[in-house]
């Protein structure tokens, strides 16, 4: 018999490759003639670099970048040689991610994506011409204001000032200004991974489906909710791109949003990513009996997560 062990993660418990070898273990222990395969998933969220990378054949590299607080942290991306060009590899959630404050820290008004934003700019000064942006895990709801601001784009008050870090200061953006974004990542093409399909505003949207886990109080959904709203709105009429309602736009607090309006990125459904680089459907063919699983099952696992996807 032909065991197929597919898991994501288990937040905060245990990463993908660690849970994938735990239900291993427990398997051969009942059944040891049976044929076990590991194969640890990822959905766009934590654990996605690690994922492509290895199933790629990737290198990795570190770099120094703005944490969602302003704090400096050690963040990882990857480059990947092979195809019809170099592409990078940025993990949200290495440079902007939930993980990296305390409960204590969680702001989601003044938390920013710019990190995120410095190790895409690395990516395509290293040589990528196409960039994969896994953007699971955040602990921002910015809409990608301080990605897209790290990358050269002027996001500016009604007195032309340079908007400050984090959700609750797009209220005040009167006008985007893409004229000084830096050429290597002009000349780069984008596809975002993401790991639910949420829209960016509204009661399905990124502040009140996602904003109480990052620290968001009742009275601040509603004011994040509203900035996203407006931000939505002087991005249709400076770019001419409606983001409010497009697929995955409310992922990682509107950063789906933040990249395609900014960058022309193309959204995609981080399991899917995933699921090609490693070859799952043939795996799954082959197989007599797939256990995948994650962490919890509630409403937002089918909402694009791994278990949904396998």
């Amino acid at each position: 018999m032909r065991i197929l062990i597919a898991p994501d993660k288990f937040r905060g418990t245990l990463t993908a490759a660690q849970a994938a070898q735990a239900i291993a273990t427990g398997w051969r222990r009942t059944d040891p003639g049976a044929e076990v395969e590991t194969v640890p998933l990822a959905d766009g969220g934590e654990g996605t670099l690690d994922a492509l990378l290895a199933a790629l054949d990737g290198e990795r590299f570190s770099a120094t970048v703005t944490g969602p607080l302003g704090d400096p942290v050690d963040a990882e991306y990857g480059l990947v040689r092979s195809g019809p060009g170099p592409m990078g590899v940025v993990e949200m959630s290495r440079a902007s991610g939930l993980a990296l404050l305390s409960a204590q820290r969680r702001n989601p008004r003044r938390a920013t994506s710019r990190g995120t934003g410095e190790l895409i700019l690395h990516a395509c000064r290293r040589g990528a011409s196409r960039v994969l942006v896994c953007i699971g895990g955040s602990a921002t709801n910015d809409g990608g204001a301080g990605m897209a601001q790290a990358l050269g784009v002027r996001l500016l008050s009604d007195r032309g000032v340079e908007l400050a870090p984090g959700g609750e200061a797009l209220l005040r953006l009167a006008r985007v200004d893409m004229t000084e974004l830096d050429p290597a990542v002009r000349a780069a093409e984008f596809v975002a991974a993401s790991d639910v399909d949420n829209p960016l505003v509204g009661p399905s949207g990124a502040s009140a489906v996602y904003g109480p886990q990052k620290g968001a109080s009742a009275e601040d959904v509603i004011l994040l909710d509203r900035a996203l709203g407006h931000f939505a709105a002087v991005v249709h009429r400076d770019l001419g791109i409606d983001v409010r309602d497009i697929w995955g736009a409310g992922a990682a607090g509107g950063m789906g949003a933040g990249l395609v309006a900014f960058l022309g990125a193309r959204l995609r459904p981080g399991v899917e990513l995933v699921m090609e680089a490693v070859n799952l459907r043939e795996r799954i063919a082959a197989a007599n009996l797939v256990i995948t699983g994650e962490g919890a099952f509630d409403e937002q696992s089918l909402h694009g997560k791994a278990p949904e996807g396998v």
